[in-house]
């Protein structure tokens, strides 16, 4: 009889093990099987992720994508759900990795594990190049800001921003504003372009964003004041893969200690933004 319990019990414990071993590696497993790792990014987040003249995505991120896909012996595939979904986390296996700028902080990593950072470019604030009555950040005190909805920018205006992973704390020189949520930059840039505070009175943006927008606006837009805060830009995944986390973790540190993320940032940023 002690015998029978006994084998039932080492039965059990085995069973556990390999249960627990095919969930840690369930999303390398369907990467591999699929033969494709499905990234998501913002469709309008220049020169991070963008449509090009030939109506693909390309950019910063896209191109970051594409080198961890070649070293899972996979190809690549770029979807963009809004920013609200990508950082609510829980994908459900429909997407593999966000290489998509994304800012970890206390709520988004109740979603989702952030794995490696790749590259840190400070918040700014930028405002209408004329009429605008903000010549530092302690103006925006009641201004309508405008944010990309779900974004660290958007708890940045409501003072409950906590990024942690190595950053500074972050420091609030407003006590209230009026946050502006859009579903894409493209539309925030749209509306401050109509005239300082017809609908929004700022932004607050990454600053390599910012000044690509600044540099394709001929002068409309302007950064005010030094940079808001750190922000480092963290690779994202899917809450719980451990053996999936470690891969990519491995590969990212491979691309900074080769310098393809130098040669990547060079190309689309001018500058190495990479640097850990």
């Amino acid at each position: 009889m002690m015998l029978g319990k006994t084998l039932v019990t080492l039965s059990l414990l085995a069973t556990a093990v390999l249960s627990h071993t095919a969930t840690a590696g369930e999303t390398l497993d369907r990467v591999k099987h699929n033969g494709e790792l499905v990234a998501v990014m913002d469709q309008s987040y220049p020169p991070y992720s963008f449509l090009n003249d030939k109506n693909e995505e390309d950019g910063f991120d896209v191109d970051v994508v594409k080198e961890v896909a070649k070293r899972l012996g996979v190809k690549s595939k770029i979807e963009t759900p809004s920013w609200e979904v990508i950082a609510a986390g829980h994908w459900r296996g429909r997407w593999d990795i966000c290489i998509c700028s994304m800012t970890p902080d206390e709520k988004k990593a109740k979603g989702l594990d952030f794995v490696a950072p790749y590259y840190s470019s400070p918040a700014v604030l930028v405002t209408n190049a004329t009429g605008s009555s903000i010549n530092s950040v302690s103006d925006i005190e009641g201004k309508r800001i405008g944010i990309e909805q779900g974004s660290s920018y958007e708890r940045y205006l409501q003072k409950d921003l906590v990024i942690g992973y190595g950053a500074k704390q972050i420091q609030y020189p407003f006590k209230q504003v009026q946050p502006t949520p859009y579903s894409s930059e493209d539309l925030a840039y749209q509306d401050l372009g109509l005239g300082a505070g017809k609908r929004i009175d700022g932004i607050v943006a990454n600053l390599v964003t910012a000044n690509k927008r600044i540099q394709a606006s001929s002068g409309k837009f302007k950064i005010v004041g030094a940079p808001l805060y750190e922000e480092p830009n963290w690779v994202a995944v899917d809450k719980g893969d451990k053996e999936w986390n470690a891969t990519i973790k491995a590969i990212i540190n491979e691309l900074h200690k080769d310098g393809t993320l130098k040669k990547i940032s060079l190309k689309w940023i001018g500058t190495d933004i990479t640097a850990q």
